[in-house]
């Protein structure tokens, strides 16, 4: 997709209109995202879309290459490419419309086939696509012994073959409520209890993110660990989600502890989103390298 950001002092009210302070366009899509800031931690990454053929779509596929992305998989169908319009106020929220254009009409059958073929160790998904073809590549990875993580972003309802063939349920706090139908309030404890009662409802492992109070970490059968973010001047938060589950899946990938993929995916979110935009705010390849590093325990902090 293409990110149009607008930043503001404050967003408009209904009939409002307000000047602006500035404004940035650039290169997004969850999954997209994703896909990117899991290269610039050195990880191989392929991306499995469809882009319109339009100058958009061109070049958000020679963006995703040369971020290190493969992009064998990405089709060009006639039509009009993702755009994002984006908000974002004085304190770095920001609100965001998606227009999928092309991203709907991504095929079941070419994905599942791509991930048989490119035998990935992790195969990512989020609702920018049809949920039918995202269940059909999840499926395709249970075939070969992949982890599926799912990002169900924009929030909806998740249908049930996806579900049973996702891994990590990825959901921040808007996300959660819509699937679980508790907002995550009050005490620890009973925050820790909605998160275990929707992790053994749906029978499936759950990473909540939380912004600045970081994630909320549950795997299958197991207590709620509570993983913080590093404190950080906050910009633009726009992105920092997708950050956070590139990382993730680069840490899963790597074999390491849930609890240590998820404390590299908050360092990731939060050195995000001391930089505005999308993916212009994540790490370089040289600083991705620093925080894998540190979060591993061989570098020193960044």
């Amino acid at each position: 997709m293409i990110d149009l950001v607008a930043y503001a002092d404050r967003l408009p009210e209904a009939g409002e209109t307000l000047v602006g302070t500035r404004f940035l366009q650039g290169f997004g899509g969850k999954g997209a995202n994703q896909a990117v800031a899991a290269a610039r931690f050195g990880a191989a990454v392929a991306m499995v879309n469809a882009v319109g053929d339009d100058p958009n779509g061109r070049a958000i596929i020679a963006n995703l290459a040369g971020q290190g992305v493969a992009v064998d998989d990405v089709e060009i169908l006639p039509g009009t490419s993702g755009v994002a319009p984006i908000w974002v106020d004085g304190v770095g929220m920001n609100r965001i419309i998606i227009i999928p254009g092309t991203n709907q009409l991504v095929d079941a059958d070419l994905a599942a086939a791509a991930v048989r073929r490119l035998r990935p160790s992790v195969v990512v998904g989020q609702f920018e696509i049809p949920q039918a073809t995202t269940s059909a590549a999840f499926r395709a990875a249970r075939e070969i012994g992949a982890t599926t993580i799912l990002n169900p972003a924009p929030g909806a309802r998740i249908e049930p073959a996806l579900l049973a063939a996702t891994d990590w349920l990825v959901p921040n706090e808007t996300e959660f409520a819509l699937i679980g139908g508790r907002a995550l309030t009050g005490p620890l404890d009973d925050q820790s209890a909605a998160i275990t009662d929707l992790g053994d409802d749906l029978d499936i492992a759950l990473v909540v993110t939380l912004g600045e109070r970081g994630v909320a970490l549950r795997p299958r059968a197991q207590p709620v660990v509570w993983v913080p973010a590093p404190p950080a001047r906050v910009v633009d938060t726009t992105g920092a989600g997708d950050a956070f589950v590139g990382a993730f899946a680069v840490g899963l990938g790597l074999g390491w502890s849930p609890d240590a993929a998820a404390t590299l995916g908050c360092a990731a979110g939060s050195d995000s989103v001391t930089r505005a935009g999308t993916q212009t705010s994540y790490p370089d390849r040289a600083a991705a390298a620093a925080l894998l590093a540190h979060v591993a325990g061989t570098g020193p902090p960044s």
